[in-house]
């Protein structure tokens, strides 16, 4: 199990959760966050500063975000397990059906 990251991250990319996250797990696309589901070692410290409440634990992902499992899956497709997100920085390459959303209401 993993925790994963839904929609209302999307555009927001806050980044608290990237500061809490003790092994480096969480990675950065182009319109939001990804948990790196081989990396996380389910410590939970990312959930509660979530901002927008986008983090949930992977049995607990609400019905209507349940695609964004498997999207949290999918980033990581060509990215394979790089061993942190500082090593590799910002990569643009979101499921394309989360770039074809319409922007998030700020």
């Amino acid at each position: 199990m993993t925790y994963v990251i839904a929609e209302p991250c999307i555009d927001v990319l806050d980044k608290a959760c990237i500061d809490e996250c003790p092994v480096d797990c969480i990675y950065e696309g182009e319109r939001m966050l990804y948990i790196h589901p081989d990396e996380c070692v389910d410590c939970g410290a990312c959930e509660p500063v979530c901002p927008v409440e986008a983090i949930y634990y992977e049995d607990d992902v609400p019905d209507q975000w349940s695609a964004y499992t498997q999207a949290n899956v999918d980033y990581f497709d060509q990215l394979g397990s790089p061993g942190g997100a500082s090593k590799v920085g910002k990569v643009a390459d979101d499921p394309q059906w989360i770039k074809d959303l319409p922007p998030q209401a700020e």
